[in-house]
């Protein structure tokens, strides 16, 4: 047999079956966006109380953002890091250990003491296992968007794409539903609510530990992963480059540049469509946190005090379990959508309905809930549409030996300028603004301009050889 022969053997040795890529890369990605949602709800339940009690609310949530934040900080370094083991090694094993290092991280943040046990001690610790969890998820969504593109069949590489995106949606269901559960077993029914005494003992740490069991079946599905022919041609090829990120910053700078802002009002979005309309949704209007001052005979200050709808927790949480079936519908039909018309087509006249949906915030997050679940139905929608197409349109803008790093730290860097000052971001404007989201709805418009002039600046990338 010719050595040519042996090659094209080597390399058409098994391929991982279309089932087996689309659950494992769903896998991974719904843990990875089921253990960012839960830190996300507890950043706004329980760790301004049990890790910051500054005495001032808005002091408080501030700080707990804070450390929501850091983690995408992390997350570019985390990009680095697997990047060049995904790059250099191949992509199975740098997915289990991305995976394994997200799960050790979320479950340890379950049995984190708190302010009141060690005092600053537990704020230092859980900014640890958050900057644990951006570093892992670093190197998470690229791999699991590389295992769907690059085992794609011919003109479904889009539709292959949004398998890990739906992570996401189905992540926040998870998440949020677990956490509605033991808010209602655990209430106390003389004052109904999330504030119970065991809910903040030891409830809010069950979906923390929860993780470990996903982890395990994401290890298990992992595992049994073969390696992408793309990865294993490039091999074969002696193409594999012992400093992938350098490769990347030196000859594909411009993909990189592209792709970060790309993302970026994706990312805006993403955390305005779930933290803050949860933060905005549930703060007490200003009469109700007036009266509750009252009952409690503590001294009210009307003048720094940003109101919101005034829902219940347990309400608003199940309005956005309605808005992210949208985000999980809108996330699939995105791929077929940009198969057929191109995924840059497709995402310029979805940031052009985003920049638009920006001037809706007042009209729509306004109390009715009518019209408020209409926003989050409208929202939901419209960032599954510019979400679902990114598992295929970042992995396509670089070649394969560089395609984990380039992809990874595009999506990272993007993180950023997008998702780690959104949600400080966000509540500055609310509060500017005198508790309107008026000023939050100009930011995502902003946002969307940035992202459209890179989509424009960008090529399609739909009929990109894979295995180049």
């Amino acid at each position: 047999m010719s050595s040519s022969s042996a090659a094209g053997t080597a390399v058409a040795a098994p391929r991982n079956s279309p089932s087996r890529v689309i659950l494992a890369s769903l896998i991974g990605t719904t843990i990875e966006f089921y253990d960012f949602y839960v830190y996300a709800t507890a950043a706004v339940l329980v760790f301004p109380h049990l890790f910051f009690p500054t005495g001032n609310e808005t002091t408080a949530l501030l700080a707990s953002f804070a450390t929501f934040g850091a983690a995408m900080l992390a997350r570019p370094i985390g990009a680095v890091f697997f990047g060049h083991l995904g790059d250099r090694l191949g992509r199975k094993t740098t997915l289990v250990a991305s995976l394994l290092t997200m799960g050790i991280a979320t479950f340890l943040i379950g049995v984190l003491p708190t302010y009141s046990q060690i005092g600053a001690w537990a704020a230092v610790l859980l900014l640890l296992m958050r900057l644990a969890q951006g570093f892992a998820i670093g190197g998470e969504w690229s791999g699991a968007a590389l295992v769907a593109t690059e085992n794609a069949p011919a003109g479904k590489r889009a539709w292959y794409g949004t398998f890990p995106q739906l992570g996401a949606p189905l992540g926040f269901i998870i998440a949020n539903l677990l956490f509605f559960v033991i808010n209602v077993a655990l209430a106390d029914p003389a004052e109904p609510g999330i504030a119970s005494e065991a809910f903040l003992t030891w409830g809010w740490r069950i979906p923390f530990l929860f993780s470990a069991v996903m982890v395990i079946v994401g290890l298990w599905v992992r595992l049994k992963l073969v390696e992408s022919s793309a990865f294993e041609r490039t091999k074969e090829r002696g193409q594999v480059t012992r400093m992938p990120l350098a490769v990347a910053f030196r000859d594909h700078w411009r993909g990189l540049v592209l792709g970060t802002f790309a993302m970026l009002a994706t990312y805006v979005f993403f955390y305005l469509m779930t933290s803050f309309t949860l933060t905005f949704g549930t703060r007490p209007g200003l009469e109700a946190a007036e009266r509750a001052a009252s009952e409690a005979g503590t001294e009210f200050d009307a003048a720094s005090y940003v109101p919101g709808l005034g829902y219940a927790y347990n309400d608003f949480i199940l309005m956005l379990v309605f808005g992210v079936v949208f985000f999980g519908i809108f996330t699939l039909v995105s791929g077929p959508l940009a198969d057929r018309f191109g995924r840059r087509r497709t995402l310029i006249w979805v940031t052009l309905a985003i920049a638009a949906f920006g001037f809706l915030f007042v009209p729509l997050l306004a109390g009715d809930t009518a019209r408020v679940l209409f926003f989050l139905a409208l929202g939901f929608s419209l960032m599954g549409l510019t979400f679902g197409p990114m598992g295929a349109f970042l992995p396509e803008m670089f070649p394969t030996n560089v395609r984990y790093t380039g992809s990874a730290v595009a999506y990272n860097v993007s993180s950023i300028l997008g998702a780690a000052l959104a949600p400080i971001i966000a509540l500055w404007l609310w509060g500017l603004a005198g508790g309107s989201p008026v000023l939050v709805g100009l930011y995502l418009t902003g946002a969307a301009i940035l992202t459209l002039i890179s989509l424009l600046l960008t090529p399609e990338t739909k009929h990109v050889d894979m295995e180049a």
